[in-house]
């Protein structure tokens, strides 16, 4: 992704961007991420431990240090937050290369057939409207859609810091950079803008919310980086494949193969399916890109498992260890 980037960039003559986000800058983001992850890993237990005895406070924290931050850890937290960064930026930088590069949208019509003749000759927008309401259901759909800003960051430090299997961290980092990866390639495969940008006209009946703004943003984002020459900045609109989709339903299998309990599991699975909703929803994609998005989720679950030394069993879905690492070994059949 990198060396794609930034060929990309020298052919276009258009600098590299560190795009802005949740928190800030991803080179900001991600390390005050893991640093809050630590802070909030080492600073409960230690008054806890010590019962609030502050001349107890140093040895329990320096115990929790020496137990769960050592090098495999610390090496973990490292290569998967400078992969990612590495990976996220590109991605966003290739994905604002797109139209100078491929041109502007080409398979919105193709793609908005499909839909309509999935949907018996209806639009999926107007079908969803008619059938959730354009009120409260709106802004709750709107709401869980703009969770996945912080959901991928918290994620990944969520797995890089807490992963009590070592490996596991190495699966859902790598797993992560290679569905972006697949994401970006997606747009250059088929390159749209989406039903909300194409079809606008499909989403008026439609109350402001935050996923409204998001996408005015985005139009006028696009705007000044395509029309009025805006530089240090990317245009961000791309419709196929759903990365809202992938990453969310990635998030869900990553928390039903490492984690016990049920009600996670359940949390999970039911925020993939209400993005998926949300996506038709509000236009942000068409329902080929929602299945691409899927099937980006699961090779990359699949790979990045392999490449992390995961044992899928035969027979449903696992959740315990299957690797070896100093800290969870794994007993060979």
């Amino acid at each position: 992704m990198g060396v794609l980037a930034l060929i990309a960039s020298i052919s276009l003559d258009r600098p590299l961007v560190d795009p802005e986000g949740f928190l800030g800058p991803s080179w900001l983001r991600l390390p005050l991420l893991v640093f809050g992850a630590f802070l909030l890993d080492i600073l409960p237990r230690t008054l806890w431990a010590s019962r609030f005895r502050v001349k107890d406070m140093p040895a329990v924290a320096t115990e929790r240090i020496r137990t769960h931050w050592d090098r495999e850890r610390i090496t973990l937290v490292v290569l998967g937050l400078v992969c990612f960064y590495v990976t996220y930026v590109c991605y966003r930088n290739l994905k604002s290369f797109l139209p100078f590069i491929m041109g502007e949208d080409k398979y919105d019509r193709e793609l908005h057939l499909i839909d309509r003749a999935l949907f018996f000759g209806n639009e999926p927008a107007t079908v969803l409207h008619e059938i959730f309401g354009t009120g409260i259901s709106a802004h709750v759909l709107s709401s869980i859609y703009l969770w996945f800003l912080p959901l991928v960051p918290l994620a990944l430090a969520a797995w890089l810091v807490w992963s009590r299997n070592i490996t596991f961290g190495y699966w859902f980092a790598t797993s992560q950079c290679i569905a972006w990866s697949l994401g970006t390639a997606s747009y250059y495969a088929l390159p749209t803008l989406g039903p909300g940008f194409q079809y606008s006209y499909l989403y008026t009946d439609l109350p402001e919310t935050g996923t409204s703004a998001l996408m005015e943003g985005l139009f006028y984002g696009r705007k000044g980086v395509l029309r009025d020459g805006v530089e240090g900045a990317v245009q961000s609109v791309a419709g196929f494949a759903s990365l809202h989709v992938a990453i969310t339903l990635l998030v869900a299998l990553m928390v039903q193969y490492t984690l016990r309990n049920r009600w996670i599991h359940w949390i999970f699975w039911i925020n993939f399916a209400i993005t998926v909703v949300a996506t038709l929803y509000f236009g942000w994609h068409y329902i080929a890109d929602d299945f691409a998005g899927v099937v980006i989720a699961l090779v990359a679950f699949w790979v990045g498992g392999l490449a992390s030394g995961q044992k899928f069993d035969r027979h449903g879905l696992s959740s315990h260890p299957t690797s070896t690492t100093s800290q969870v070994p794994v007993e060979v059949d």
